[in-house]
């Protein structure tokens, strides 16, 4: 299904879909194309696989669990010249009909707590994965990465969220990056429930409306997940420095390369 080409910062990578850069904000001053982002890679066409190298990327981070990758088939694409990092979150999240289910009937109850809770179990066991990714950045502070994971919303877009916090991003700012995401998997939408429902299989399960919201990216439940951050971490700082190996001065030094 080919969907028309969004507008920057999305970018076309046939085969691909959520594809976009992440920076060029002007308060505080932050360097364009500070990272890419997207959802699975697994489908990239042979243009697509031109595309993606046009862009300078040497090193592409996949935050998704193993069971994840098996379940859907879904594995890393070769593409010449790029390497695919496998730094999943958490091996721990449960893929099978029925806690796919229970996790459809919690976002339909409650869909900005569901939100909330399920990106602070993100960041509880994501220290190792967004630790090699910003160590990436550190090492290589020219040369931009990618970061995804199935449709390049929760993981992708708490990792990001991370970074633009740590730089200093306004919060609406990166909340509104996060809602981008809506308009990249509107057209797909009917294509992701379906899948969602063929993996749900013949569990009981008539309340489609919380997976609707689980797929959904909605900047206020973003603003959620910041000011939780921060209830909890103290900031992305904190966060990072009790989470990873980096220091505080890995983090000044991270935001000195980002402008």
């Amino acid at each position: 299904m080919a969907a028309n080409p969004l507008p920057p910062p999305f970018i076309t990578i046939e085969g691909i879909i959520n594809a976009r850069s992440v920076g060029g904000y002007s308060d505080p001053p932050t360097k364009p194309n500070l990272l890419y982002r997207c959802a699975d890679p697994s489908r990239i066409t042979p243009t697509g696989k031109i595309q993606l190298q046009a862009l300078g990327i040497s090193d592409v981070f996949d935050f998704r669990a193993d069971d994840e990758i098996a379940s859907y088939n879904t594995p890393a694409p070769d593409v010449a010249g790029i390497t695919f990092h496998r730094v999943p979150v958490s091996e721990k999240r449960a893929f099978d009909p029925i806690s796919l289910a229970a996790r459809m009937e919690e976002f339909a109850n409650d869909e900005r707590g569901t939100f909330v809770r399920l990106n602070n179990e993100i960041l509880e066991s994501a220290g190792p994965a967004f630790q090699t990714v910003l160590r990436h950045m550190l090492d290589n502070p020219d040369k931009p990465c990618m970061v995804h994971c199935t449709i390049g919303k929760d993981r992708t877009g708490i990792f990001t969220a991370l970074l633009l916090m740590l730089l200093g991003v306004p919060d609406k700012d990166i909340a509104a990056e996060y809602g981008l995401t809506s308009a990249a998997l509107e057209p797909y939408a009917p294509l992701l429930i379906e899948r969602f429902k063929q993996r749900v299989g013949n569990v009981e399960h008539d309340n489609w409306e919380g997976l609707s919201q689980m797929i959904s990216s909605k900047p206020e439940n973003m603003e959620a997940i910041l000011q939780m951050v921060r209830e909890k971490y103290g900031g992305a700082e904190g966060w990072v420095t009790t989470h990873t190996s980096l220091t505080s001065s890995d983090v000044e030094l991270l935001r000195q390369n980002s402008r």
